[in-house]
């Protein structure tokens, strides 16, 4: 009996110390999350929302040049995806095809189409908008050629207005892909240039240095991209 009530005893203590150790070490934590919940301070706050806006303003640029790049290059892409696809098609079915560009209600568009369909109401199923398969919101983008009616060009890159609705600018080529010749035997005798430029910000009809363009060589019919400055050396 005796023995029993002694280990009754022990049990006990052992139980006791047990849980007095417990909350002894639980204190300390227990402290430190009510510390980690107990808030911030107004000027903690305050702080915090100047440095993401000192933040913001210095990226915002930033970021704002690399998605008109990036638009850039996208439209750039298109158009050189375009006068591919042409080449391609007048080979294949052994006839001319051309790539035509005009502005529609504010808006860049580009018609891969049968040069026989030039003028006519058929031609309308062929435009589409340009860069639409890549996402580009071509609105934000200045569009310009040399081109002054079909493989014919001018001495300078006209952006917007000299390819409007009613006078669409073409680049066509023959059965065998290459450029194709007028009616009259002449050709182009500067090299065909399609320019997209970012709109300068204090004024945004004009296009700023950042460019990309799509050049077809006239004398070896070769096509080319080139990118800012680069787009003036060819003639």
């Amino acid at each position: 009996m005796k023995n029993k009530l002694f280990s009754n005893l022990l049990q006990k203590s052992y139980f006791q110390t047990s849980l007095g150790k417990e909350d002894s070490e639980q204190q300390p934590y227990q402290k430190h999350f009510h510390n980690l919940t107990s808030g911030f301070t107004l000027i903690e706050v305050m702080v915090v929302i100047a440095m993401v806006g000192i933040l913001s303003a210095i990226a915002a640029p930033s970021w704002l040049s690399f998605v008109a790049r990036q638009r850039l290059n996208k439209a750039n892409d298109s158009v050189l995806a375009a006068l591919q696809d042409a080449q391609r098609q007048a080979k294949k079915n052994k006839r001319s095809y051309s790539v035509s560009f005009r502005t529609y209600k504010e808006q860049a568009q580009i018609a891969i189409h049968p040069t026989s369909l030039e003028k006519r109401k058929e031609l309308e199923n062929y435009w589409r908008e340009l860069g639409e398969e890549a996402g580009v919101d071509a609105e934000k983008l200045l569009i310009g050629t040399n081109l002054d009616g079909r493989n014919k060009t001018k001495n300078t890159v006209s952006y917007g207005s000299n390819y409007v609705e009613s006078k669409p600018q073409t680049i066509s080529f023959n059965y065998l892909g290459i450029l194709d010749t007028q009616k009259d035997g002449d050709s182009a005798d500067t090299s065909l240039k399609f320019s997209v430029a970012i709109p300068k910000t204090k004024t945004p009809t004009k296009p700023s240095d950042v460019k990309r363009c799509v050049v077809i060589e006239t004398l070896i019919g070769g096509i080319v991209t080139a990118k800012n400055e680069d787009c003036d050396k060819y003639k």
